[in-house]
């Protein structure tokens, strides 16, 4: 069955699928922290696209995408990510106001200049943060988080977290402040800064994050496993 849907809907739809590829639970709370709405205006919002056929409620509260609603979120998606690469690599934006850029144009423009677009660019796997554009495979195999890399291990950054995109845009500022993107090589220090922080080198420069931020910063250590032996 096919349903009609609003600007309403696509943004949950495409907030759902976002949570669920981060391998996170995706319940009303989480809903309503990422969307900056109350409680009760995200139980409303989920009656509604239950009721239309889009998503499925658990007992628990855990919310799933329906057939329908999957089909609809992975369009929305692979568009948004599509302008995003867009935006950077053609018209050079950074990370941050990509994203901002491509959630104004997603609405207001066509499939086909997005196609397009698309095709323009050669069809690359990913967006600028490294997330897989629906339908293509990731030029990357299995990722370690920043958090979790062992000191003096070098590595390559391949994925920003959705997350951050979301919930985290002050990290995406402070990467692009310090040119650090998609390609660019890290190592973690051994540096003792406690619990809450973590040093890395890039770029020969060391830089301190918040261990949650490192969290959301996924590498590859592949590159570098023949001279790491």
């Amino acid at each position: 069955m096919t349903h009609s849907h609003s600007t309403t809907t696509d943004r949950y739809l495409e907030t759902i699928y976002c949570i669920a590829a981060e391998g996170e639970v995706v319940r009303p709370s989480r809903l309503a922290f990422w969307l900056a709405v109350s409680a009760p205006t995200v139980s409303d919002a989920l009656n509604r696209l239950k009721r239309d056929g889009w998503v499925s409620i658990a007992p628990d509260r855990s919310v799933t995408l329906t057939s329908d609603g999957e089909r609809v979120a992975t369009a929305l998606v692979r568009r948004h990510r599509i302008l995003e690469r867009w935006l950077t690599d053609v018209l050079g934006f950074d990370w941050a106001s990509a994203d901002v850029e491509a959630d104004r144009l997603s609405s207001a423009i066509s499939e086909e200049v997005v196609s397009r677009i698309d095709e323009s660019m050669g069809s690359p796997s990913t967006c600028p943060h490294g997330n897989v554009i629906p339908g293509r495979f990731a030029p990357y195999g299995d990722l370690v988080a920043l958090a979790d890399l062992e000191p003096g291990r070098p590595a390559t950054i391949r994925r920003i977290s959705e997350v951050a995109e979301h919930e985290a845009r002050a990290l995406l500022l402070m990467l692009a402040e310090h040119a650090i993107k998609e390609g660019s090589e890290v190592m973690s220090t051994d540096t003792n800064l406690g619990p809450s922080d973590v040093e890395i080198m890039i770029a020969g420069e060391p830089l301190t994050l918040s261990i949650e931020a490192a969290r959301l910063i996924w590498v590859d250590t592949s590159t570098y496993s023949l001279s790491a032996r």
